[in-house]
């Protein structure tokens, strides 16, 4: 993320990844297999996402992926879909207490972090 233009997306993960408890934030920083990645879109040839393959031990590799609009759409909006995506990561695409649904799961933790779903979530802009 060294493009001027997502400068602020990076500003933005790390805001969010600052505010995470410490134990979620070593976890990832001990997960040799977690990235975050941006997700770049051409048009007319799709789209470039660079993530690793399957670790060592079988288990799927651990990558946020986010798209560069993310940069530039409201803060608050931005700072949910990141803590969404970093729960997803967290819980490894797993539910979190009695929640089983993936997406509940990943809206609750990023809730439980701070990070709610904001109201108008059909208006990112």
């Amino acid at each position: 993320m060294n493009d001027p233009e997502v400068e602020p997306l990076r500003q933005r993960v790390l805001y969010v990844l600052n505010q995470l408890p410490d134990s979620v934030q070593r976890d990832f920083l001990d997960d040799l297999h977690f990235r975050v990645s941006l997700d770049e879109f051409e048009p007319g040839k799709g789209r470039t996402v660079l993530m690793p393959t399957l670790n060592p031990s079988g288990y799927e590799s651990r990558c946020v992926v986010l798209k560069p609009r993310l940069a530039s759409c409201r803060e608050d909006f931005a700072f949910y879909i990141i803590a969404h995506e970093l729960a997803h990561a967290y819980l490894r695409n797993g539910g979190w207490g009695n929640i089983t649904d993936r997406e509940e799961a990943a809206d609750a933790l990023a809730a439980h972090w701070g990070f709610l779903r904001p109201n108008s979530i059909f208006r990112p802009w």
